[in-house]
């Protein structure tokens, strides 16, 4: 072994190391640095998906529900804020994606919602108990439309961005070209 491929691989450890560390020191929490709780729902089809399943992407979690006028009016700044991002290159994310947590009580009426406002992303979850909601109990969720918007180590980044500031906070993440 070379003195050169051992200075590799303790400059990898120490990488290694100083990441593990780095993400040890965020505590969970609800404020801007803190590492986002997790949640873990299942999706309109019995599928369940956590929040840490898009660890390595900018995650926007929505609450939203249905019923919620205010959110439905928001939706077409979330389709189009989905549309632009998820095709950017971002600076230290693999993509932008969306998981989208519902309020809502009725199977039915949030899968027609989901369709009707052309929600294409893949990641819509909900325990379908309103108010009474896991996931909105656990991020003091106390009225919607509300979101989280998490980086790709799962750090929460801004809170409660609408219209054109979910884009203003999605640009200052994308790749710059010169």
């Amino acid at each position: 072994m070379t003195v050169r491929s051992i200075a590799q691989i303790t400059a990898v450890a120490l990488f290694t190391v100083s990441s593990i560390f780095a993400n040890a020191q965020a505590k969970v929490g609800l404020n801007i640095g803190d590492k986002a709780p997790e949640i873990e729902l299942p999706a309109p089809d019995g599928t369940t998906y956590k929040l840490s399943d898009l660890q390595g992407s900018v995650v926007l979690v929505d609450f939203w529900a249905s019923w919620c006028g205010p959110c439905r009016a928001e939706n077409p700044n979330v389709v189009a804020a989905y549309n632009k991002y998820s095709k950017a290159k971002l600076k230290d994310a693999k993509s932008f994606e969306v998981y989208s947590v519902s309020l809502d009580s009725q199977s039915a009426r949030w899968a027609n919602a989901i369709t009707q406002d052309a929600l294409v992303w893949k990641y819509h979850v909900s325990d379908l108990k309103g108010w009474k909601s896991s996931a909105a109990a656990l991020y003091q969720v106390r009225s919607i439309p509300a979101n989280v918007l998490v980086d790709a180590n799962g750090i929460i980044i801004a809170r409660n961005l609408r219209g054109v500031n979910l884009h203003t906070e999605l640009d200052k993440l994308v790749k710059k070209f010169k």
